[in-house]
Protein backbone atom coordinates (compact mmCIF):
# COMPACT_ATOMS: atom_id res chain seq x y z
CA UNK A 1 0.00 0.00 0.00
CA UNK A 2 3.06 2.70 0.85
CA UNK A 3 5.91 2.57 -0.63
CA UNK A 4 7.56 5.98 0.26
CA UNK A 5 7.19 7.13 3.78
CA UNK A 6 8.47 10.84 4.45
CA UNK A 7 9.23 11.58 7.99
CA UNK A 8 10.08 15.37 9.00
CA UNK A 9 12.63 15.13 11.14
CA UNK A 10 14.76 17.91 13.75
CA UNK A 11 18.14 16.17 14.99
CA UNK A 12 17.81 18.92 18.02
CA UNK A 13 14.30 17.17 18.95
CA UNK A 14 14.98 13.36 18.55
CA UNK A 15 13.75 12.62 21.65
CA UNK A 16 10.52 14.25 21.44
CA UNK A 17 9.21 11.88 17.91
CA UNK A 18 10.90 8.87 18.92
CA UNK A 19 6.64 7.42 18.45
CA UNK A 20 6.53 9.03 15.37
CA UNK A 21 9.85 7.11 14.55
CA UNK A 22 8.83 3.73 15.88
CA UNK A 23 5.48 4.34 13.88
CA UNK A 24 7.04 5.10 10.73
CA UNK A 25 9.51 2.12 11.29
CA UNK A 26 6.75 -0.74 11.72
CA UNK A 27 4.93 0.91 8.65
CA UNK A 28 8.14 0.87 6.69
CA UNK A 29 8.63 -3.02 7.77
CA UNK A 30 4.79 -3.79 7.45
CA UNK A 31 4.52 -2.43 3.53
CA UNK A 32 8.04 -3.15 2.88
CA UNK A 33 8.57 0.92 1.91
CA UNK A 34 11.85 3.01 2.16
CA UNK A 35 11.72 5.93 5.27
CA UNK A 36 12.54 9.33 4.00
CA UNK A 37 14.19 11.12 6.88
CA UNK A 38 13.87 14.76 5.79
CA UNK A 39 15.46 17.33 7.89
CA UNK A 40 15.75 21.42 7.16
CA UNK A 41 18.47 23.75 8.13
CA UNK A 42 20.16 26.69 7.15
CA UNK A 43 23.41 27.23 5.48
CA UNK A 44 24.63 28.68 8.79
CA UNK A 45 25.95 27.15 12.16
CA UNK A 46 23.09 25.81 14.63
CA UNK A 47 22.88 24.11 17.59
CA UNK A 48 23.19 20.88 15.61
CA UNK A 49 25.88 21.59 13.08
CA UNK A 50 28.52 24.19 12.05
CA UNK A 51 27.24 24.33 8.13
CA UNK A 52 25.12 22.40 6.15
CA UNK A 53 27.32 19.73 5.06
CA UNK A 54 28.33 18.68 8.95
CA UNK A 55 24.22 18.68 9.25
CA UNK A 56 23.92 16.54 6.02
CA UNK A 57 26.73 14.09 7.57
CA UNK A 58 24.43 14.23 10.96
CA UNK A 59 21.20 13.63 9.24
CA UNK A 60 23.01 10.07 7.48
CA UNK A 61 24.18 8.89 10.27
CA UNK A 62 20.94 9.16 11.70
CA UNK A 63 19.07 7.57 9.07
CA UNK A 64 22.06 4.96 9.03
CA UNK A 65 21.10 4.04 12.56
CA UNK A 66 17.52 3.95 12.14
CA UNK A 67 17.79 1.80 9.24
CA UNK A 68 20.19 -0.51 11.64
CA UNK A 69 18.01 -0.52 14.13
CA UNK A 70 14.61 -1.16 12.20
CA UNK A 71 15.55 -3.40 9.69
CA UNK A 72 14.49 -1.26 7.17
CA UNK A 73 15.17 0.59 4.00
CA UNK A 74 16.51 4.52 4.73
CA UNK A 75 17.45 7.64 2.59
CA UNK A 76 18.29 11.04 4.29
CA UNK A 77 17.62 14.34 2.47
CA UNK A 78 19.14 17.82 3.80
CA UNK A 79 17.11 20.81 2.61
CA UNK A 80 18.49 24.06 2.98
CA UNK A 81 16.10 27.17 3.70
CA UNK A 82 17.22 30.60 4.49
CA UNK A 83 14.52 30.79 7.31
CA UNK A 84 13.21 27.30 8.59
CA UNK A 85 10.87 29.12 11.14
CA UNK A 86 9.14 30.70 8.52
CA UNK A 87 8.99 28.56 5.49
CA UNK A 88 9.31 24.70 6.84
CA UNK A 89 5.59 24.22 5.64
CA UNK A 90 6.24 25.11 2.41
CA UNK A 91 9.31 23.33 2.18
CA UNK A 92 7.99 20.23 3.43
CA UNK A 93 5.44 20.45 0.84
CA UNK A 94 7.73 20.55 -1.86
CA UNK A 95 9.86 17.51 -0.87
CA UNK A 96 7.11 15.41 -0.55
CA UNK A 97 6.53 15.96 -3.61
CA UNK A 98 10.28 15.85 -4.93
CA UNK A 99 10.45 12.62 -3.00
CA UNK A 100 7.41 10.97 -4.26
CA UNK A 101 6.18 10.13 -1.07
CA UNK A 102 2.66 8.26 -0.97
CA UNK A 103 2.47 8.81 3.23
CA UNK A 104 4.15 11.16 5.64
CA UNK A 105 4.36 10.12 9.22
CA UNK A 106 4.83 13.15 11.15
CA UNK A 107 5.35 13.82 15.26
CA UNK A 108 2.79 16.63 16.65
CA UNK A 109 2.59 17.62 19.93
CA UNK A 110 0.21 18.81 22.76
CA UNK A 111 -1.63 22.08 20.84
CA UNK A 112 -1.26 24.82 23.11
CA UNK A 113 -2.80 28.39 22.73
CA UNK A 114 -0.78 29.59 19.56
CA UNK A 115 -1.30 26.75 18.02
CA UNK A 116 -4.94 27.41 17.81
CA UNK A 117 -4.12 30.63 16.18
CA UNK A 118 -1.42 29.26 13.90
CA UNK A 119 -1.64 25.76 13.36
CA UNK A 120 1.12 23.10 13.72
CA UNK A 121 3.39 22.09 10.54
CA UNK A 122 1.57 18.35 11.43
CA UNK A 123 -1.79 20.41 10.81
CA UNK A 124 -0.49 22.35 7.94
CA UNK A 125 0.43 19.30 6.07
CA UNK A 126 -2.30 17.08 7.14
CA UNK A 127 -4.35 19.88 5.46
CA UNK A 128 -2.40 20.84 2.30
CA UNK A 129 -1.43 17.51 0.74
CA UNK A 130 -2.78 15.35 -1.57
CA UNK A 131 -1.44 12.30 -0.06
CA UNK A 132 -2.00 10.64 3.43
CA UNK A 133 -0.86 12.32 6.54
CA UNK A 134 -0.23 10.38 9.50
CA UNK A 135 0.35 13.19 12.80
CA UNK A 136 1.67 11.19 15.64
CA UNK A 137 0.98 12.88 18.87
Amino acid sequence: MYSDIMVPVSLAHIDQIDKALKVAADLARHYGAKVHYVGVTTTLPSEIAHNADQFAEKLKAFADGQASANSISVEPHTLISHDPTADLDSVLEHAEKTIGADLVVVASHLPGFTDHLTGSHGSHLASHSNISVLVVR
